[in-house]
């Protein structure tokens, strides 16, 4: 039999792992974009602290995963599915070939979304979503002495980023469009607190801003709400979109993610989705690396016989990486 993963995410590995250590005779197949080995995203948004970041944050290195008989195509974009034949169009270096499958497990994960207003801006802003990015977002900060950075997104993410950039001595402003910052995790008492702390670290906190339009008639950045503002750089990180672009294309039922039953399987038998990809039949995306981990796992032992009843996500709870802030309620996810 041959399985073929799609992603190199921790949904993708950690699903690669489990089964060659459960099936000796299966073929493994991996296929990445990416090229720097497996690593941990959660740690993008601690990226400006870290000095050696680029090698700390991986984890694996694919030549490690081969060692395991875990086949790794990476700097490999798959282009097509054909449920029909059970097979895959991959492109390397221009070069196109086919891949055969017989499980086929979609593990994509998930793009920064990009709110509507802020698309035709596109060449204006970064985002924060692999450790290409981070190491895009570490060469234009070696470029500017003590940049001055906009961030626009007051959730998880955006805060994260903003604390560990004023961490590391840059000058912030967070803008975020509603009245308190985290509000989908946070209850209020605490997205006071979280401000509190953001503004103590030296991030400036604006919140109900509405962004009209950004601007670059010279060498800065300019944010226009009521007031214009001129920054070094600014970075867009308004919550995540799930990768659904190739099960669409093939065919798939599509929601918030690809739609899957409670056996994370999709309408096709042969296929399966893991991760911020996967949409349950409660509709809810579990994006966070334990319930991740567990549907992987869970995943693995299904297919290898070990498992019969229907997945169900684990309890578990998250935690902003922000310096010096400690919630005093539980998080809401």
């Amino acid at each position: 039999m041959h399985v073929i993963i799609i992603g190199s995410g921790v949904a993708g590995i950690s699903f690669a792992e489990k089964y060659r250590a459960l099936t000796a005779d299966t073929d493994i197949t991996l296929i990445t974009q990416e090229n720097d080995g497996y690593y941990s995203r959660p740690l993008l948004s601690r990226g400006f602290t870290k000095d050696d970041i680029e090698h700390s944050i991986i984890l694996k290195t694919f030549d490690k995963l081969r060692d395991s008989r875990i086949t790794v195509l990476s700097d490999t974009r798959v282009t097509s599915i054909s449920r029909e034949n059970k097979t895959l169009t991959v492109c390397h270096a221009e070069q196109q070939q086919s891949l055969n499958y017989d499980k086929l497990i979609i593990a994509t994960g998930s793009k920064a979304f990009i709110p509507p207003p802020y698309r035709p801006f596109s060449e204006l802003f970064f985002c924060l979503n692999s450790l290409s990015d981070l190491k895009t977002l570490r060469r234009v900060r070696a470029s500017v002495n003590k940049p001055h950075w906009a961030i626009i997104g007051g959730g998880l993410i955006g805060c994260e980023v903003a604390s560990d950039l004023a961490t590391a001595g840059d000058n912030v402003t967070l803008f975020h469009v509603t009245d308190r910052l985290m509000e989908r995790q946070l209850v209020p008492e605490d997205s006071l607190l979280l401000k509190q702390v953001l503004e103590q670290s030296g991030v400036t906190v604006l919140l109900n801003q509405a962004i009209s339009s950004l601007s670059k008639p010279q060498e800065k950045v300019t944010i226009i709400t009521d007031v214009a503002q001129e920054f070094d750089a600014v970075i867009v990180a308004c919550g995540f979109q799930p990768h659904t672009e190739l099960a669409a294309q093939a065919g798939l039922a599509i929601g918030r993610g690809i739609k899957v039953n409670d056996q994370l399987q999709t309408e096709d038998e042969s296929i399966y989705a893991l991760g911020d990809v996967a949409e349950l039949p409660n509709g809810k995306l579990y994006a966070f690396i334990l319930p991740i981990r567990n549907q992987a796992f869970w995943l693995a032992n299904h297919l290898a016989g070990e498992a019969s009843q229907n997945w169900s996500p684990p309890v578990f709870t998250t935690k902003a990486k922000v310096h010096g802030f400690e919630a005093a309620h539980p998080y809401q996810v």
